[in-house]
């Protein structure tokens, strides 16, 4: 993927790196793209189909950070697998925090994909990953 006069084919952490993520976010075509991945943090990008979602997910030990990038979502968190009290529509531009311990699912509500950036602290992924789709996402685990 060719943004700007960088190509994002590989994780260029930890070494210093500049990008212009948002327009990195909106030309991503993977499910999962790990662009940097430091001792502390990781970004990765993301592109969900239309009616698709994340998954519900839960990270013991990682708070994320994601913003959208291009499109709109329904965003779910709770305490309890069960119970994901926490709704809230988000949009392009708008920043979603999710504390570690936390089950979280970001829905996809539009006809187009949706294009997310997502910091990992620390880590999450292993350096270097790329998902194509999110079945093949789902055959990992980490």
């Amino acid at each position: 993927m060719k943004i700007g006069n960088h190509t994002v084919s590989k994780d260029y952490g930890p070494a210093p790196y500049v990008t212009n993520v948002a327009m990195a976010g909106i030309k991503n075509t993977n499910f999962r793209t790990t662009i940097w991945t430091g001792e502390h943090m990781q970004m990765t990008l993301m592109a969900i189909p239309p009616c698709g979602e994340v998954g519900l997910e839960l990270h013991p030990d990682t708070d994320q950070f994601i913003r959208i990038e291009q499109g709109k979502a329904l965003v779910k968190m709770g305490e309890c697998k069960d119970d994901l009290n926490f709704l809230q529509n988000a949009g392009c531009g708008d920043a979603i925090f999710i504390p570690a311990g936390s089950w979280h699912n970001i829905i996809n509500t539009e006809r187009a994909p949706l294009k997310l950036s997502v910091i990992y602290a620390p880590p999450h992924h292993p350096k270097g990953t790329i998902h194509l789709t999110k079945a093949e996402a789902d055959k990992v685990t980490y």
